[in-house]
């Protein structure tokens, strides 16, 4: 009997977790059913000839605003922007109004997030000095990927500055936590050496690569103390990147896109407060030293920190610019570029930006091609040249640091549990995304 499927995609070269292979994928019930398929029927059929099929990749690591300010950011606009960018699944930051701290919260934003995404979603609960004895039981919430713990650089009470206190948070509970490493009593030491209407390139300045290793330095430090796994956001300097490499039983570590791809001071004379974020954007010694991470294996997750500022607040002089750039929806097209220019292989990418988050976070039935797994499937053309531009942006804010760059290698369809959400650069149906599921 001739097998009939839900969809199927014929004639990609798929990239599964043993390297490329032509195979036609048959989907059924939200699921991959089926890797190697001959005669079948479906109820829908994709040609992905001349498209690359990747398993669904994953941004883990955004800021949508939401509860918030709707005319910069919402769930709604922010998720609509990722999977314009060929990205099924999004881990969304706790750093809101107000800040994801509790369980009337958590609750609030889970009905939240099911009703309005359009793709699936993961939340981050904040860490705060009075939440501590909480922490265990948030982090088992439906949809959380993680506890947040920003030790440097955030507002109101989402900072957890101290060794004290960070040691209690992670005596609370067992899951790996994400962590801003930033120092924080550097950064206040040196906020001084600066003044009022200094260039934008005083930001790298200002949060120096030292501040950034001593961050990370006190969290591994602790971590090892206490047993408890970390895991190192937006890793941005060579310093971190050499330490980090003898501490990997305890740590795993993120790179921005950003990082990898803009260059000081250069980018700060172009973009001015649009080349403004934290982490700063750093000079070339740094970039080089994150591709030989990326390329050595030292680096186990990409993301965008995609956060999205009115523009007004980004062009304020320094350094009352806000900090925070968007990059969900150019993620996917910038990093395809890096793969088109020889910098990492696409089968690197799909690590980073699938199989890694899912090992790192502990997410359920995604992250590879494989049987059994949620049929999440990010085509791409390696091919295709496009510029990116502020007016393909999805996000109310309308900008990108990206604007003007021209790309090759771009999302041609975003399918979320066998669902079509995107393709050919339009959004398709309602919104239909998922909390996603962690172990």
């Amino acid at each position: 009997m001739t097998p009939h499927f839900d969809l199927l995609i014929r004639n990609g070269l798929c990239v599964l977790p043993w390297g490329l292979e032509a195979a036609d994928i048959g989907v059924r019930a939200g699921r991959i059913a089926a890797i190697g398929v001959g005669d079948a029927s479906a109820a829908e059929t994709i040609d992905a000839a001349g498209l690359h099929v990747l398993p669904g990749l994953i941004d883990p690591h955004v800021h949508l605003r939401d509860p918030g300010n709707p005319a910069v950011e919402s769930i709604a606009t922010g998720t609509r922007a990722a999977v314009l960018g060929g990205i099924t699944t999004v881990f969304d930051m706790p750093n809101t109004t107000p800040p994801l701290t509790d369980a009337a919260g958590l609750a609030a934003k889970q009905a939240h997030a099911a009703a309005t995404a359009h793709c699936d979603i993961g939340l981050y609960v904040g860490a705060t000095k009075q939440n501590i004895a909480e922490l265990a039981a948030l982090e088992l919430g439906d949809g959380v990927c993680a506890i947040k713990v920003f030790a440097g650089s955030s507002t109101g009470t989402l900072l957890v500055e101290d060794d004290e206190n960070i040691e209690r948070v992670m005596r609370s509970g067992r899951r790996r936590i994400a962590y801003h490493a930033e120092d924080e009593y550097r950064l206040q030491a040196r906020r001084s050496l600066f003044k009022a209407d200094d260039p934008y390139a005083s930001h790298m300045l200002w949060r120096d690569p030292e501040t950034a290793l001593l961050g990370t330095r006190r969290i591994l430090a602790l971590a090892h103390k206490t047993g408890r796994p970390a895991h190192i956001l937006h890793v941005s300097t060579a310093e971190e990147l050499d330490y980090v490499k003898d501490h990997k039983d305890i740590v795993t570590i993120e790179m921005l896109a950003n990082h990898l791809t803009q260059v000081a001071p250069e980018c700060y004379e172009r973009l001015g407060g649009y080349a403004v974020m934290n982490p700063p954007l750093r000079d070339k010694r740094h970039v080089e030293a994150g591709w030989r991470a990326i390329n050595d294996g030292t680096v186990d997750t990409l993301g965008s920190d995609h956060a999205p500022h009115p523009r007004a607040a980004k062009e304020r002089p320094w350094p009352s610019c806000s900090s925070g750039l968007t990059g969900v929806q150019t993620l996917v097209p910038v990093m395809l570029d890096h793969v088109n220019a020889g910098r990492l292989a696409l089968t690197r990418l799909v690590d980073l930006l699938a199989a890694g988050p899912a090992r790192v976070y502990g997410l359920v039935n995604k992250g590879r091609l494989a049987t059994g797994y949620d049929a999440d499937f990010t085509l791409v053309d390696l091919k295709r040249r496009t510029r990116i531009e502020n007016a393909r942006i999805a996000s109310p804010c309308g900008w990108t640091p990206f604007d003007g760059m021209m790309v090759t290698g771009w999302p041609a369809a975003t399918i979320v549990r066998g669902l079509v959400v995107m393709r050919e650069d339009e959004v398709l149906g309602e919104a239909g995304g998922r909390l996603a599921r962690f172990r």
